[in-house]
């Protein structure tokens, strides 16, 4: 596998495009299209929150013919809990589109990421949805990451090429989101793009098996948006034989699309809110795979743990509390407890290890917690970010 440049567009047969439709301030960009060259096989993951934006809903209709032509998303408003004009609103979107790209409504997806219960300007966003089309370009994939972005510093784009059955396959894919965010589906929008020919039944399960242990493995503050979505478009233009089996050509498309998945959710948690260290909490030795989440997860969300690791005390009672409350089964008096590669805590109890030592691990931009429960053989691990001041700053003044 071989990372090369180019994103959602390194695949061949795709454009996209980033315009100002005039919905964020300082004409930033704010709408985003990627678009197939011919009606591509698509799937799609959405959020589990019972709240969804009208954006998110019509997606969720459209797809279920599986498959698409382009997707179009705007940032600066979410479009969500606005009442029915919201998804006349989305529908409208996905009209204009159609028009301008020569398809079906129905093989538009949209989405909206922003500030929830504010009306779409739709003379704005018709707009831009006319500039990104007339803009679409090979070389369009950047320009689309910056018109997803909110509060994001950080521009979230890979792609990769494999070889399938001697031929060149490429994936690419770009991503927004650095807060509301905890695993339930998607935690973020991403879309991601391939030229494999593959079925549609294949590629929904190549999506699904990634994003549980990618992006729904990253956690920044806990909470789960309403609009969080991943969607998929495979064009077929590597023009390999059909994946049709859950085969070795199959194993190899999976692999290089959990490397864009991970690739992609780790970005997200080091862009986290007013980050600045990207942490990894892995559990070991649980009995269940439920148990193994419960703990990662609740290490992951603790306040406690976040700032501490922000302010680079090896506090590992902050972490044994965390997992004691998460939930899952386990024996506190076996617990081993790691940050880095220093031993901070055994069997439950406390261990004398150097605090220079401790602190120079936490000062580094990546750390890794891990916590043992030896209670049995099953892992899990999730990504998260350090909690400081500059989270505080940035979502107590959002919508202004």
């Amino acid at each position: 596998m071989n990372i090369i440049e180019g994103g959602v567009t390194a695949p061949k047969g795709f454009t996209a495009a980033g315009a100002a439709g005039g919905i964020k301030k300082n004409n930033k960009k704010d709408i985003a299209i990627v678009c197939s060259e011919d009606t591509a096989v698509a799937s799609g993951v959405f959020t589990t929150n019972l709240v969804k934006g009208h954006s998110l809903q019509v997606s969720m209709e459209h797809i279920k013919n599986g498959f698409a032509r382009a997707i179009v998303i705007n940032s600066g408003n979410a479009n969500a809990c606005v009442g029915e004009s919201g998804y006349k609103d989305a529908k409208d979107m996905t009209a204009l589109a159609a028009e301008l790209l020569h398809c079906d409504s129905e093989d538009i997806l949209v989405n909206s990421t922003g500030v929830i219960g504010s009306k779409l300007n739709m003379p704005n966003v018709r707009s831009g949805i006319r500039s990104a089309v007339n803009a679409l370009s090979i070389d369009g994939s950047a320009d689309a990451v910056e018109a997803i972005m909110t509060t994001d510093l950080l521009s979230k784009e890979i792609a990769v090429e494999i070889e399938i059955q001697g031929g060149k396959v490429r994936i690419g894919g770009i991503a927004k989101g650095s807060g509301m965010i905890h695993p339930n589906m998607a935690t973020m929008i991403g879309i991601i793009t391939t030229d494999a020919n593959i079925s549609r039944s294949l590629l929904d399960k190549a999506l699904k098996h990634c994003v549980k242990t990618t992006f729904n493995r990253v956690s920044v503050d806990g909470d789960t948006s309403v609009c969080d979505s991943v969607f998929v478009l495979a064009n077929g233009f590597a023009d390999n034989d059909a994946i049709v089996k859950n085969d070795y050509e199959y194993s190899v498309f999976v692999d290089a699309l959990m490397y864009v998945c991970t690739y992609l959710a780790k970005l997200i948690a080091k862009d986290g809110e007013g980050a600045t260290k990207l942490i990894e909490v892995i559990c070991d030795g649980a009995q269940d795979e439920a148990d193994a989440y419960k703990v990662v997860s609740s290490i992951a969300k603790s306040p406690l743990v976040k700032t501490t690791i922000f302010g680079e005390d090896a506090n590992w009672g902050r972490i044994i509390t965390a997992a004691g409350y998460s939930g899952a089964t386990f024996d506190p008096n076996l617990i081993d407890i790691h940050i880095g590669e220093l031993l901070v805590c055994r069997n439950g109890a406390a261990v004398n290890f150097d605090e220079n030592t401790a602190k120079e691990i936490l000062k580094k931009k990546e750390i890794t917690v891990r916590i043992n429960l030896k209670k049995g053989n099953v892992s899990d691990r999730i990504w998260t970010c350090d909690l400081s001041y500059d989270y505080v700053k940035i979502n107590g003044s959002y919508r202004s």
